[in-house]
């Protein structure tokens, strides 16, 4: 390990949004996160933390989760723990899935939303889903570890056109939509 680069350690993934006009289902967006193992960082996840549920090492945790964005501030928070992630899990895919209960619904449908991925205080990306308009999900975030144990950080917003499920099982994968 270099003494001068300690790598991402722990950071917080949140994203906002405004609650949907009056008379309109209501829109709820999901903080996804997806393990996976050195042996297959691109293959299948090992474990997927979502809405009410948490990492089984307490590693990755969905410390707030709204259903419509109503309230101030972040309406879904998650925190991702690398540096306490056990040394078989190379790659961590993180994303946003739009339910799609009340009908097909895209983030250009999202009103006001953002997205802030930081370590401690310092800002590593924010974005408004303004590139993937058109898509029912994004990865926001991938997280790598290398041969030292150091994990980086590949920032990146990609879209993809699937349901929550299907999200889950393929926002890992190198082919994106």
């Amino acid at each position: 390990m270099n003494g001068l680069n300690k790598g991402i350690g722990k950071v917080e993934v949140a994203v906002k949004w405004d609650p949907s006009p009056s008379g309109q289902a209501p829109t709820d967006l999901d903080l996804v996160a997806a393990t996976y193992l050195a042996a297959e960082p691109s293959g299948n996840p090992d474990y997927v933390v979502h809405f009410d549920s948490r990492s089984p090492d307490g590693t990755i945790t969905l410390n707030r989760d709204s259903k419509t964005g109503q309230g101030f501030g972040w309406d879904e928070v998650m925190t991702v723990e690398l540096s306490r992630l056990d040394g078989r899990y190379a790659r961590v895919v993180v994303g946003v899935a739009i339910q799609q209960r009340a009908g097909r619904k895209t983030f250009v449908n999202v009103h006001n939303s953002a997205l802030r991925i930081r370590e401690g205080y310092t800002v590593l990306a924010e974005d408004d889903f303004g590139g993937v308009l058109n898509s029912t999900a994004a990865t926001v975030a991938e997280f790598v570890r290398d041969d030292s144990g150091e994990w980086s950080f590949r920032p990146g917003v990609h879209g993809y056109e699937e349901d929550p499920a299907s999200f889950a099982r393929v926002m890992g994968s190198l082919s994106e939509s």
